[in-house]
């Protein structure tokens, strides 16, 4: 049975679904003011792992993961670029998907944007003021009364009475209590507003998600996610606010994914060394940071560094050397391996416990073709390739990978950009001309000639592997 550390408990769980067969998660997305950052990419790949480990136990699964098209971030980076909001928006949410589509994460079930649910928002804001969880200002702010949500700080363990010492009240603010967060921000010269009963305006952060989420989901839903920096006040508020309107359990079980961090510090645009998934991807394949997010628990921090990034490469290219030259099984039994790896993965989605069984079986299929048994490496090839499918990973043909073929075709199609370093020095058809030459200068014994040619393709990135089947090649 699958169990997932619940944020909430604080313990590992059994996961069971609310509906028998039925599985319904929501995610927070991102606030599209700027391209996704590693941080994003790390909480897409997680999610997608999740989903596709689920839909592949059998479970039907409605996976919302929301867009945040309307906030303070978004209105002030217009300003500075003097462009319109719904513009600037539109222009981020494509090269998230973009970003996204090249990570190999799939769509949502349902991806809703903040903009498109102001009746539903309104409407939980109606009913918090009617129930006496929220309060109107003089200026037309709306506010939730902390104080009145008994439950309040179950999620981040923190203790109203902490958090209220180390509060204090905006110069501005209209507040009953420095702990109160707002459900709706009353109209701004300049920045777009709506129609409500207590005056135009907009709406907090944090209403917007739960009006999404119980919209698209109902009001008590399976599983709730998102990054560990939105664990306070984000979530804690959402539940506040979503079991005070609703009168119900909000979320029985909450999945928080970890920081990624560059030298030890947290990865953040505050302190100058965050990294976009562009930058990344302009110079390692994407399949390579799919990799690297999976590589960790997803709860435990990810440390990102070009040298955790080759490592994440060398590993990948170890299983598709592994399956080079394989006609592989996909129907075959998995036996213990496979038994092994769901074992892992039920254990609250323990990806890296996951990868070292696949690497087991990259060993045994090694060992299969060395005793030239092809009938077993093929079938031992066809556990790993269905296996490694699970995480969304090693569905390439080996051979495109280990050449390098891929990203190339991909940019040219206007996809993500081809690998900057020597990789692209060489094409594969020049490749092959020279490894014949080799080839031919080795027969003829003038093995100088043989090692130059031998040096100038590892100068330009390229492996050479002599083999009894031949000379074969792949791109370091």
């Amino acid at each position: 049975m699958l169990h997932i550390y619940n944020n909430l408990t604080k313990k590992k769980e059994p996961f069971v679904p609310i509906v028998p067969g039925r599985v319904r998660m929501y995610v927070c997305g991102m606030t599209v003011y700027d391209y996704c950052h590693l941080g994003h990419a790390r909480v897409m790949v997680v999610f997608d792992m999740a989903v596709c480990y689920l839909r592949a136990r059998g479970l039907e699964v409605t996976y919302i993961r929301n867009i945040t098209d309307i906030d303070d971030k978004i209105i002030k980076r217009a300003r500075e670029n003097n462009e319109d909001i719904a513009a600037l928006s539109a222009r981020f949410i494509r090269a998230m998907d973009e970003d996204a589509a090249a990570l190999g994460v799939e769509k949502p079930s349902a991806e809703p944007r903040a903009t498109a649910y102001m009746p539903q928002i309104r409407g939980m804001i109606e009913t918090l003021l009617k129930r006496s969880y929220a309060y109107r200002t003089k200026s037309g702010d709306v506010y939730y009364r902390v104080r009145k949500f008994p439950r309040y700080g179950a999620l981040s363990g923190k203790a109203v009475d902490d958090l209220r010492a180390g509060a204090r009240v905006e110069i501005g603010e209209e507040k009953d209590d420095p702990l109160d967060f707002a459900l709706w921000k009353a109209a701004k010269p300049g920045e777009p507003e709506w129609a409500s009963p207590w005056g135009a305006g907009r709406p907090g952060w944090h209403i917007e998600c739960s009006a999404m989420s119980t919209s698209c989901l109902g009001d008590h839903f399976d599983i709730h996610g998102g990054g560990m920096d939105l664990k306070f006040p984000h979530h804690e508020n959402e539940i506040a606010q979503s079991e005070a309107a609703t009168g119900e359990k909000f979320v029985n079980t909450w999945m928080h994914v970890g920081f990624v961090r560059v030298n030890r510090e947290k990865m953040s645009k505050s302190l100058g060394n965050f990294f976009t998934v562009r930058e990344i991807l302009a110079r390692f394949r994407p399949e390579v940071v799919r990799y690297l997010i999976l590589a960790s628990h997803y709860r435990s921090p990810l440390d990102y560094s070009d040298e955790s990034l080759h490592a994440a490469k060398s590993a990948l290219d170890g299983f598709y050397i592994a399956l080079r030259g394989l006609q592989p099984d996909m129907a075959a039994a998995g036996g213990e391996h496979e038994a092994r790896f769901h074992a892992a993965m039920e254990d609250d989605f323990n990806t890296p416990r996951a990868f070292a069984e696949l690497a087991e079986l990259a060993h045994a299929i090694n060992r299969a073709k060395s005793a030239g048994a092809t009938a077993e490496a093929d079938r031992l090839g066809g556990v790993l390739r269905r296996l490694g499918g699970v995480l969304g990973l090693l569905q390439h043909d080996p051979e495109t990978h280990l050449k390098g073929i891929a990203e190339a075709k991909a940019a040219a199609a206007g996809g993500t950009e081809a690998p900057a370093a020597g990789a692209a020095a060489l094409t594969p058809e020049r490749i092959e001309t020279l490894i014949a030459q080799r080839n031919a200068a080795r027969k003829a014994r003038e093995f100088a000639a043989a090692d130059r040619i031998r040096a100038e393709l590892q100068r330009a990135g390229v492996i050479i592997e002599d083999g009894p089947g031949g000379t074969t090649w792949r791109r370091e």
